[in-house]
């Protein structure tokens, strides 16, 4: 299947859909990082740029099998002034009506933030599904969240699945025929309320360096977290807690299984940003026995003592320079990218700084969301579904 990505950035669905064996014919992205991020990654697949100058494109009409694009959430965000459609980024909804009108693929995805489904009263959403009803596409949209697809992230995001003049196909690709029995398990049940942590391995790498114990405060955090522990070479392992921080009242408490929504501004020192705290592990000890209290962190966070279980008669010391944000890796992780993936040559240097690479991981999509979307497409191409 040969797709148009807009509002591009770096790519999720091309990481997502590239074991489907479907092929990008162009992109649509005008940020430089992302553009880069592109280039480095799909040096074949030609950036067209500013979406609003679709008329100008030489992709050719018969190629395009399927649209899809995220376009700029902010106008429709509840956090934002919630201008909508008055918005000239809202208006790129049009504009991706536009490229449909255009080019006419059989399908669309398009995705956004919550708040457009009452962006204006609902009036905004409204008028883009007219829209797509104008042009003679059957759609179905749902809200998603990416923590039930294989990533610990929260992160809700409205869908939209069209397919010209079908509306059942877009049903079956965003809702399993389970669902109509509305008596379905939760696909992620309650977890019992972790309250402490405990060490179940400890020892030394090859390398003499202090191997890190299987200790983590949320099991589903635990893959995202980066395990190097050059800092910690003298420890048997440790164990790393992340917090949610609220700076506007000083609120800081466990983050519990998964993460709050990575954000563009995490790359700003922004507030809301996750911290990760490492605890030592010391076999000596006969007690658990805090101390060393973090450093250069607020005061609600060095005031936290975490109730941590005995094991073994062990300590655990806070590790004072041990406070610190999510890494870009660990974001990549959130949202199912490959480690590095934004870590690029960039301006001259070999690598990129970690201010673009939160920014792009914060503005893109979801890769195993976009995945499962896609093989449902798939599915239902095949007349599987």
């Amino acid at each position: 299947m040969n797709y148009l990505s807009v509002c591009s950035g770096v790519e999720a669905a091309s990481v997502a859909w590239h074991p489907l064996g479907w092929k990008a014919v162009g992109y649509a992205e005008i940020e430089p990082f992302p553009s880069a991020v592109l280039a480095h990654h799909y040096p074949t697949v030609p950036n067209l740029g500013d979406m609003t100058k679709y008329k100008e494109w030489n992709i050719g009409t018969d190629r395009l099998d399927l649209l899809v694009g995220g376009t700029p959430c902010q106008a429709f965000s509840v956090a934002g002034l919630r201008k909508g459609l008055d918005d000239p980024r809202g208006n790129l909804a049009l504009v991706y009506c536009g490229l449909l009108d255009h080019y006419k693929p059989k399908w669309f995805v398009w995705e956004n933030v919550p708040g457009v489904l009452s962006s204006n009263g609902g009036r905004d959403f409204g008028s883009f599904l007219g829209a797509l009803a104008e042009l003679g596409y059957g759609f179905a949209y749902r809200v998603l969240d990416a923590q039930y697809f294989g990533v610990a992230q929260r992160r809700r995001r409205v869908f939209v699945v069209g397919c010209l003049g079908d509306w059942e196909s877009p049903a079956k690709v965003l809702f399993e025929r389970e669902g109509l029995r509305r008596d379905t398990p939760p696909s992620r049940e309650k977890k019992q309320e972790v309250t402490g942590v405990t060490a179940v391995s400890s020892g030394s790498d090859s390398q003499g360096r202090g191997r890190i114990g299987e200790l983590v405060y949320a099991p589903d955090l635990a893959p995202c977290l980066e395990t190097t522990c050059n800092d910690y070479s003298r420890a048997d392992g440790f164990t790393m807690i992340v917090y949610e921080t609220h700076p506007a009242d000083s609120r800081v408490k466990p983050m519990g299984d998964v993460c709050q929504t990575v954000t563009s501004r995490w790359g700003t020192g922004g507030g809301n940003v996750p911290l990760v705290q490492a605890y030592s592990i010391r076999e000596d000890a006969k007690a658990n026995n805090f101390s060393a209290t973090p450093l250069h962190v607020t005061p609600a966070l060095q005031a936290l003592r975490p109730s941590v279980q005995s094991h073994h008669a062990q300590t655990f010391v806070a590790n004072p320079m041990a406070v610190r944000r999510l890494t870009p890796v660990e974001c990549e992780r959130l949202q199912g990218f490959p480690d590095g993936y934004t870590n690029i040559p960039w301006r001259g240097k070999e690598e990129s700084p970690d201010a673009p690479r939160y920014k792009a991981m914060g503005n893109s999509m979801a890769v195993p969301v976009m995945r499962w979307i896609g093989k449902r497409i798939q599915k239902v191409e095949d007349g599987l579904l």
